[in-house]
């Protein structure tokens, strides 16, 4: 990175209000190219909305921008990619019936034939170590691989900026690593990287320089390289970090979930066969499992929540057979589920925080009455998750969308924390 360089973009005075919310207030800094750039800040501080401004899919009501010493003004995505500014979203904008080359072409501006775009896609996957099949269904891809889609979208069009909002929240060690490299390989090219994570060992590790936000404010800057992760994190909270230690004095009781023998052949071609798996986790025990993307962890949790079903007898919850059972069923008898995609698995992003309350909780919580919804104990529950779980949001009738991604996921791990499970069921809680 030279050091030197003219600014490739610069922020002055950006600020953007929504209904009591300030997201942005008079945000300030400039990236230079070749240069990756850390954007910090808890849920909330107004990262997402501050890059959704800079990519052109909102307008700042304040404030201006300078893109290689030019006024930058972008009315929509489309002027933003034709600049040379690429984004990849948090949220993944795919088809899941449509193939990987169907899903990139959809996303592209030009005319290339199907055989061109291929050819295409093929290249900067091998020059960038990318390697996805372009005729699989997305449907049968992991979180991790289809975020791999998003990022060649954006490669193809030869970005000189390119925004990563979370890109490793849902990846693993290796494919972190691999990621990093086709990211300091963009640099070295020339191409500046405006990248968001809470991950800020990650930072430490990969970024040239960092913003700090704090409730829509820069608070501060920093070398990534010269902090700590513990120092970047106080400044992003404005205060002193608390150490965080696993309890020593937490008892295991009975069984309560019991896997046994449970086999699942493969749907379509790309699917993962389950064979013969047995496990049991026990009253007040975290079992994790672990495993590379794509070797049946979205198979397996389809059978644990019920989506899919199997054999009665594969699966017994405290004593209980419910290999048979739908989702609703389990939830009664006990069994709670948070699945890895937030928007339209977890949460339907255009129903109110009560209602996406309502989806999961209806039964647990006693929220429908002889078929009708109860809308105060609906709200006095969605409420509490609010305030219990710290979620930043306009009240219960706050559309889901309009969450920021950190936000969104804490609602939806209090929801099912709340309904007090014998039985929880996570996947990638963390991610946001």
């Amino acid at each position: 990175m030279n050091g030197k360089a003219h600014p490739r973009l610069e922020l002055h005075n950006i600020t953007k209000e929504f209904p009591g919310v300030l997201a942005n207030d008079a945000v300030s800094f400039e990236i230079v190219p070749g240069e990756i750039h850390a954007l910090l800040g808890e849920n909330g501080a107004g990262k997402s909305t501050l890059v959704k401004m800079i990519y052109g899919i909102m307008d700042p009501d304040a404030g201006h921008m300078v893109w290689d010493g030019v006024p930058l003004n972008v009315s929509n995505p489309r002027e933003a990619r034709k600049l040379g500014i690429g984004m990849v979203f948090q949220h993944f904008s795919l088809f899941e019936a449509l193939t990987v080359l169907e899903n990139i072409a959809l996303g592209m501006d030009g005319g290339l034939s199907s055989r061109a775009l291929e050819a295409k896609v093929r290249e900067v996957m091998a020059t960038y170590g990318l390697m996805l099949d372009p005729s699989r269904i997305v449907s049968s891809l992991s979180v991790g691989e289809r975020q791999r889609i998003e990022i060649v979208r954006a490669l193809l069009l030869n970005p000189k900026l390119l925004i990563m909002d979370e890109p490793t929240s849902v990846l693993t060690p290796q494919e972190v690593e691999q990621l990093f490299g086709t990211l300091r390989q963009l640099a070295s090219e020339g191409c500046s990287i405006l990248y968001i994570s809470h991950k800020l060992n990650e930072i430490k590790e990969l970024c040239d320089n960092a913003t700090i936000l704090r409730n829509g404010k820069v608070v501060g800057e920093c070398n990534p390289a010269e902090e700590t992760s513990k120092s970047m994190a106080e400044k992003m909270i404005g205060g002193s970090l608390k150490g965080i230690a696993k309890g020593q004095t937490r008892e295991v009781g009975d069984v309560r979930l019991t896997v046994k023998g449970l086999g699942l052949p493969k749907v379509g071609d790309f699917g993962t066969t389950l064979k013969d798996i047995s496990f049991s986790v026990s009253q007040g025990e975290i079992l994790g499992i672990a495993g590379v993307a794509g070797n049946g962890q979205n198979e397996l949790l389809g059978v644990l929540s019920g989506e899919v079903r199997v054999r009665q007898g594969a699966i017994d919850l405290h004593g209980t057979a419910i290999g048979h059972m739908g989702p609703n069923r389990r939830r009664k008898a006990g069994l709670c589920c948070v699945p890895e995609e937030r928007h339209g698995h977890a949460a339907v992003p255009d129903f109110s925080l009560s209602d996406n309350a309502v989806l999961t909780a209806r039964h647990r919580q006693n929220l429908v009455q002889s078929g009708l919804v109860d809308g105060a104990a609906a709200a006095k529950f969605t409420d509490e998750i609010i305030e219990r779980f710290d979620v930043k949001a306009n009240g219960e009738g706050a559309l889901a969308g309009s969450l920021s991604g950190g936000n969104l996921q804490k609602f939806i791990m209090g929801r099912e924390i709340l309904q007090v499970p014998e039985v929880l069921v996570v996947s990638q809680p963390t991610w946001g």
